[in-house]
């Protein structure tokens, strides 16, 4: 009997055991799922933050645009002494990238320098990551402030590429690019405003809208540019012009000393010379 007890006690432990090992995998599955749901949320939480560091606006584009504007209308703008209103789309406020743009520094060749953190890089691109990744709060990604977007109407592939490229002219796209052209006209430079703003107009469509065409004929920046002076050309200006004087007084005492020199060895020769005995 002792026997047959300890085999019943045996296989009853057995039993518990087996019993046992379901529920305590049941018990952990829901911790597993909940691990599982954790990561899955800090996944969608990462992945909503990158999105949301992501701004669809081309920097490179932007920033061809904006020297389309400095090389091709600024100058002339300037000229007539015209004041961009902010609500036009060319106006520098609207420019997504244009306080980025206004702290790079260029220390050396192959050294541009953050200027909110001091940092420097290699190169422009990677200066352009940086900004991306660290100062992307200091964007104002708000409506209609992409000046990629203007690029169609402001012939921006001409400045980006350094050899012409001939590609099949495409009449839908160019009158989609003309129609925008000319609404910037419009916005920017209302005929309502009196006559610098009329004369503006028509340059503005002479400039860049007319070249919108499958003829080949205008075209773009027709009117060409005019580059603005820096202070460095009109510092060096000033500086040749009180300079100049002074080389020429130079050359005037020289020529003029060598002139009495020769003036003077006249004189002495003659005196010099032995009379020939008679």
């Amino acid at each position: 009997m002792g026997k047959w007890s300890k085999r019943f006690v045996f296989m009853f432990l057995c039993l518990s055991v087996c019993l046992q090992i379901p529920s305590v995998s049941s018990s952990t599955s829901p911790l597993q799922g909940n691990q599982g749901n954790k990561d899955s949320s800090l996944a969608r939480t990462f992945n909503q933050e990158e999105e949301a560091h992501v701004v669809h606006c081309s920097r490179e584009r932007s920033r061809a645009a904006w020297k389309v504007i400095q090389e091709y209308l600024t100058p002339f703008v300037e000229r007539e002494q015209y004041k961009i209103s902010s609500g036009c789309r060319l106006h520098p406020d609207n420019d997504l990238y244009r306080d980025q743009e206004q702290h790079k520094h260029r220390v050396d060749i192959n050294e541009w320098r953050c200027g909110y953190c001091r940092k420097n890089f290699y190169e422009e691109k990677y200066l352009d990551k940086h900004f991306d990744n660290r100062h992307f709060d200091l964007l104002n990604a708000s409506h209609g402030r992409c000046l990629a977007d203007l690029c169609g109407a402001l012939h921006c592939d001409l400045v980006m590429d350094s050899l012409p490229r001939k590609t099949k002219c495409n009449p839908a796209a160019a009158a989609r690019n003309k129609h925008l052209c000319e609404s910037l006209a419009d916005s920017c430079f209302p005929v309502s405003n009196g006559h610098v703003s009329g004369r503006l107009h028509e340059f503005f469509l002479r400039q860049f809208c007319d070249a919108h065409t499958c003829n080949g004929s205008p075209k773009p920046f027709a009117k060409g540019r005019k580059k603005r002076r820096s202070i460095l050309y009109i510092i060096l200006s000033i500086l040749t012009m009180m300079l100049l004087p002074l080389f020429y007084f130079f050359i005037y005492m020289y020529q003029r000393g060598i002139k009495r020199g020769s003036q003077e060895l006249k004189r002495i020769s003659p005196s010099g010379r032995k009379k020939k005995p008679s």
